[in-house]
């Protein structure tokens, strides 16, 4: 239990912020909720106090390390310790999706304010989260969650080939495959067969474009939202390291021709259980032009996309994020420019050998760029699909960033070498 009559001056605001490591993402979340007027903020990681960055470490008002940060137990524990020294939390926080569920488990448990367990849950298990949008009339991909490889393959052949294969906890789309014919399939039951304790979920594979949906909402209502563009989709990326992909926000949102992934948004949303949060949806626009809206995340969008649309609306976006999360306040911006990135990713397997093409690239189009992180010689070869490097690029007008993205990652070339 929290520490009952401990007394804090009315200005001071405690918060437990959860993060397993300090990667520069999360950190700027971190700092974010730290900077607020008032809020006295507790870190829950595993990483030692030294090894947490001196600027980020002077703004914390306490640190507590845990073996396990996403062990419900744990960070039960170490929200109690904390509250020891900064006063009875008012929020518990973390930008993970991993962190959802047990974040919810320990909010219901201290009694803090935010997400419960059943929404979180609803967000965070694929497959239960399909359930809910079929019933609430959500177009999503057929689905089923496998127990066993006669389910499997029953739906294979109710469905037909190909097929997407991911757990029903996966997130940004690890552990995510095409499954191409039945030999294939045949395949991975035979090395990894599903069961009662380890489900598969199985989708119908879903042409057409990719698309994000990342939406704000306060008191159970949407009232912001922002649309992004993916060339290629995340899973051909995962499929080919070698594609650098890029992502375009366009400035034009509010656009007709986005109002049906608009009402649906809201709709997927309102069917999951959002009360307060920035959600991020991933959906899909067919060759008919319906939607089919693939998962839903209720956290921060990843690799870049909160730096994307802090330049697309000339705000910083984590101080919003931190903002809505403590304190419950937002101010929707304006989209004032088009945004876009593009990932540089390495040909090969390795280390970084040489970079060409940046000079091209930077007569062409350095009056774009508002933020870049370049892959060095040497560097080793990336672990996530967001690849050694990144390039930022703003205008106002759209089909100049689509173009700028379109040219710069057929000019750059990342090499790599063992």
């Amino acid at each position: 239990m929290l520490p009952q009559g401990f007394a804090l001056p009315a200005s001071c605001y405690p918060v437990v912020f959860v993060a397993p490591f300090l990667a520069e993402t999360t950190s700027r979340f971190v700092e974010s909720v730290a900077l607020l007027p008032g809020v006295r903020l507790g870190l829950v990681t595993q990483e030692p106090a030294e090894r947490i960055d001196p600027r980020l470490r002077a703004r914390l008002a306490a640190h507590w390390r845990v073996d396990d940060a996403v062990d419900p137990e744990q960070i039960s524990g170490a929200v109690t310790q904390l509250a020891g020294r900064i006063g009875p939390p008012r929020r518990l926080l973390g930008a993970l999706e991993q962190l959802q569920v047990p974040l919810a488990q320990v909010r219901d448990a201290l009694g803090i304010e935010g997400m419960r367990p059943e929404a979180a849950a609803n967000f965070r298990d694929k497959s239960r989260m399909k359930e809910v949008l079929h019933r609430a009339g959500v177009p999503c991909a057929r689905f089923q969650l496998a127990r066993s490889p006669e389910q499997a393959l029953e739906f294979a052949r109710q469905v037909g080939f190909p097929l997407v294969a991911k757990p029903p906890a996966g997130a940004a789309a690890l552990n995510t495959f095409r499954v191409d014919d039945e030999v294939a399939l045949r395949e991975i039951l035979t090395v990894e067969p599903p069961s009662q304790a380890r489900p598969v979920l199985y989708e119908e594979f879903v042409v057409g474009e990719e698309h994000s949906f990342d939406a704000v909402s306060l008191g159970g209502r949407m009232i912001w939202h922002s649309l992004t563009h993916y060339s290629p989709g995340p899973l051909e990326v995962l499929e080919n390291p070698w594609i650098q992909w890029t992502v375009l926000l366009p400035r034009e949102i509010d656009a007709p021709g986005y109002d049906d992934i608009r009402r649906i948004g809201a709709a997927t949303l309102d069917a999951l259980g959002m009360v307060t949060g920035l959600s991020h949806l991933e959906w899909f626009r067919r060759k008919d032009g319906s939607i089919a809206v693939s998962e839903v995340a209720a956290r921060p969008p990843g690799a870049q996309f909160t730096t994307l649309i802090s330049y697309a609306h000339e705000v910083d976006f984590y101080r919003a994020w931190a903002r809505l999360m403590v304190f419950e306040e937002f101010d929707p911006p304006p989209r004032r420019y088009a945004a876009g990135v593009a990932y540089l990713r390495g040909q090969g397997r390795g280390r970084v050998r040489r970079i060409e093409g940046l000079e091209r690239a930077q007569e062409e189009l350095g009056s774009l760029v508002v933020e870049a992180r370049l892959p060095r010689p040497g560097q080793p070869q990336a672990s996530s699909y967001e690849g050694e490097g990144y390039v930022v690029l703003r205008h106002p007008r759209t089909e100049v960033v689509a173009r700028a993205l379109s040219r710069l990652v057929s000019l750059v070339r990342v090499e790599l070498e063992p």
